[in-house]
């Protein structure tokens, strides 16, 4: 992510989401058949218990859920920006972790009008922002299950406590569900958290003036009458955080490169210029963070650009990230595009575990930054790093990157001293072994997730160094480390 001071040229990675604001623990294949197949009738003596109403998350114990992993979603769903009103269905193909009597997702507002799992009727109830199934049958553990579940209403957005306003945003001609966090459930069922990746299908259905734009691979546009229904697929596994679906008027380009689809979609409530000609260089961008961190890892490249003064960040929603046009206010700025797109390969592609270990993320993110100004002939890294170390606070010493707590989630020491401890990273074990890290982490971890401890495991293999009290120093510490000294 990366925040936006709009009116500002520079972008900032200070706080809140995205921006200028890990490999256990993906989703299981579970193949159709597996998932549509009959389950035996549970044993009377084959114990059944509910699923747990949260993923565990130590900095967000509410989000997700235990007990199941989802292997795809498939989401259809209509929305009228006259009535704001959405209405869908989506399905879920998973495999039940646990011997499940009853199983939680993740849905804020909206009425459930039906649940089905493996086609026949489910009881459930809304507990606040969960939903409560009771399947006919117990699901036995390691069996694979599909639910249906229908729904309607008028979409709410989310009050995180960390970053303000997020989820389903109603705009003047159309709609944006985007956040972090978490956002996800403000438009369908999930189990919203990253531990629980999964691949989705989109059918999004919208007034036929209108265009939708969503994740991955475009699928075509039909129209019937005065409705036009867009479809999206996303095939490599995606953290349900990183969907978004955007609604308006835009001006659309599209393409191909290296074999791979290009839609970018700028909003016509900002005039062409400046962030169009920066969203239209992603592929160069992500070609060069290719020669860095080692092939591309989706299907498909784009980026759309909405103005809304209630996203004031760029994020990195997968295979397209969504801009703020207020980076591009001052001209055009490929420094936010950097940005986002190296989350495509460190947040996306290489997702979290848990949210503290966000400056994995952001600070490779922001590292990517300074490469990219360096590529470009702007200043070296090296003096990125000098100017970012002179110039920090007290505060940002006295906030560990690696344990920000809830409140600094999204703060500078993530992103800046998280890019400072990449650097220091480099120069203590050389350029060589650095960037062979940073391949094998995007590699060996691909459509996974991983943790800080993983990540310093893979750091101390591959250079043959202890870097303990490096990474103890730069992530955890609460004062100022002494500078890398370069070689």
């Amino acid at each position: 992510m990366t925040l936006a001071r709009l009116g500002a040229r520079r972008r900032l990675a200070l706080l809140v989401t995205g921006a200028l604001l890990l490999a256990g623990c993906g989703s299981a294949d579970v193949g159709s058949s597996a998932a549509t197949s009959a389950r035996p009738t549970p044993s009377a003596s084959r114990s059944f218990g509910p699923g747990a109403a949260g993923a565990g998350d130590p900095y967000f114990p509410s989000y997700g859920n235990g007990g199941y992993d989802v292997a795809h979603y498939t989401v259809k769903v209509r929305y009228d920006p006259a009535t704001d009103k959405l209405s869908g269905t989506t399905s879920l193909r998973a495999t039940a972790m646990a011997n499940l009597s009853t199983f939680n997702l993740d849905l804020a507002g909206l009425t459930v009008r039906s649940v089905t799992v493996d086609g026949v009727s489910a009881r459930h109830a809304r507990t606040g922002d969960e939903l409560v199934v009771t399947p006919a049958v117990g699901l036995t553990s390691g069996n694979g299950f599909v639910a249906e579940i229908r729904y309607d209403g008028v979409p709410a957005t989310l009050r995180n406590e960390v970053l303000g306003e997020g989820g389903w945003l109603h705009t003047s001609d159309g709609a944006i569900a985007l956040g972090q966090p978490e956002s996800a459930s403000t438009w369908f069922p999930v189990n919203d958290h990253p531990s629980d990746k999964a691949t989705y299908d989109f059918e999004i259905t919208v007034p036929k003036e209108l265009t939708a734009v969503s994740n991955g691979v475009p699928k075509g546009r039909s129209v019937r009458g005065d409705w036009a229904t867009f479809v999206w697929s996303e095939g490599a596994p995606m953290a349900s955080y990183l969907t978004t679906v955007v609604i308006g008027k835009f001006r659309v380009t599209t393409g191909e490169h290296k074999g791979r689809p290009v839609y970018s979609a700028v909003t016509t409530k900002v005039a062409g210029g400046a962030p169009d000609r920066s969203v239209a260089r992603t592929v160069e961008v992500a070609d060069y963070l290719e020669s860095v961190f080692g092939p591309y890892p989706f299907d498909a490249y784009g980026g759309v650009v909405v103005a809304d003064d209630r996203i004031r960040y760029a994020l990195e929603t997968q295979s397209r990230p969504v801009y703020s046009a207020g980076f591009f206010r001052q001209g055009d700025n490929t420094g936010v595009i950097a940005h986002e797109l190296a989350h495509q390969w460190f947040g996306d592609s290489v997702s979290l575990a848990k949210w503290q270990d966000i400056w994995l993320n952001e600070g490779l993110a922001t590292y990517a930054e300074w490469l990219w100004a360096e590529h470009t002939g702007e200043l070296t890294v090296q003096r990125t790093f000098e100017q970012k170390y002179a110039n920090a606070s007290g505060q940002l010493w006295r906030t560990p990157p690696g344990k920000p707590g809830t409140a600094n989630l999204f703060g500078r020491s993530v992103y800046e001293r998280g890019g400072m401890t990449v650097h220091a990273l480099r120069v203590a074990v050389g350029d060589t072994a650095f960037f062979t890290i940073l391949r094998t982490w995007a590699t060996e971890k691909k459509n996974g997730n991983g943790t800080t401890a993983e990540f310093v495991a893979l750091a101390e293999r591959i250079s043959h160094k202890k870097l303990g009290k490096l990474f103890d120093a730069w992530l955890y510490g609460t004062e100022r480390p002494p500078a890398p000294k370069p070689r």
